[in-house]
């Protein structure tokens, strides 16, 4: 996903910025990192608070495959399909993945 389109898909949000970092792309929102772009997808930073509103809204946590074989889960997941087509809705899950950012940051 090219950063024009990363930015316009954040927008509700006001100046984003985005990095390259281990084959994708960090994007950041007043210094603090809240959402990856991976494998031509957008995941949103949850944390203990939201992890729950992002699984009951059917979005997908990142893992992948650790060095023992099992699963290893970040704290970022898929958009919610309701988000993807209404920009109000994907500004409610920018907003709360912002704010798990900020959390985060501050623990």
């Amino acid at each position: 996903m090219d950063n024009a389109a990363i930015e316009e898909m954040f927008e509700s949000l006001g100046s984003i910025s985005i990095r390259r970092m281990f084959g994708g792309k960090g994007i950041y929102h007043q210094g603090v990192i809240f959402a990856l772009e991976l494998y031509d997808e957008i995941m949103l930073k949850a944390d203990a608070e939201t992890a729950p509103l992002f699984a009951e809204a059917g979005a997908r946590q990142w893992s992948y495959e650790g060095k023992s074989g099992k699963p290893v889960l970040m704290p970022y997941w898929s958009i919610p399909d309701e988000a993807l087509d209404d920009p109000d809705i994907m500004a409610r899950w920018s907003r709360l993945a912002f704010e798990a950012g900020l959390r985060t940051a501050k623990s």
